[in-house]
């Protein structure tokens, strides 16, 4: 018996050595390279160089906005879903804080059931998380939330990503993603973020 296993086993080792390697699938590179600000920008506050590194997807996009300067939507669309959404809203443009307030509450009770990430302190309050059912209300479950003033008025910045790269850290690139997004708004919105 013992040695009709060993020539089995014999049999089984001489087989796997033998395979054809180009049958087995070749990992697919993984891009690490950071997050990094550089014009141009996507909805005015993502890099668009940055944002092809996080998500993976590649070539141009019509912008679609709505609303106004200071409590506005805007998408790169060419596709559905829409591989970016950018929403902000303001106390400048007539929302209290009490409303911000509700929302971001609302978005981190969410990001919470998901096991979300709390962003670091310098960026104000929120989370990056990955919603896959959230679908009801965006079709895109990368999202990241932040409120924080700017010159002493209250913002809620949220980014929101059909997908993130394979092998990318996608809790970490959002957070990168809203650190640059927070940087641009000041700049697009003459102010400082942090006061």
């Amino acid at each position: 018996m013992s040695g009709l296993l060993l020539m089995l086993s014999s049999a089984v080792f001489l087989v796997s050595a033998c395979t054809n390697d180009q049958n087995v699938p070749k990992p697919v590179p993984v891009d690490d390279r950071p997050v990094v600000d550089s014009a141009p920008y996507l909805c005015d506050l993502v890099p668009r160089q940055a944002f092809h590194l996080v998500s993976g997807v590649t070539g141009t996009f019509a912008e679609k906005r709505d609303g106004n300067k200071d409590d506005s939507s805007c998408s790169a669309r060419d596709t559905f879903p829409h591989p970016l959404v950018v929403d902000w809203i303001s106390e400048q443009g007539g929302t209290t804080r009490e409303d911000i307030d509700y929302l971001l509450n609302d978005r981190l009770a969410v990001y919470e059931r998901h096991g979300g990430v709390k962003l670091p302190v310098e960026l104000g309050t929120g989370m990056a998380a990955y919603v896959p059912d959230y679908g009801s209300v965006t079709e895109q479950p990368y999202q990241v939330t932040a409120k924080f003033r700017c010159d002493g008025e209250e913002q809620l910045l949220t980014l929101r990503l059909d997908q993130v790269a394979k092998g990318r850290d996608a809790m970490g690139d959002l957070i990168a993603l809203m650190r640059i997004a927070q940087r641009r708004y000041g700049e697009v919105h003459g102010c400082v973020p942090g006061t």
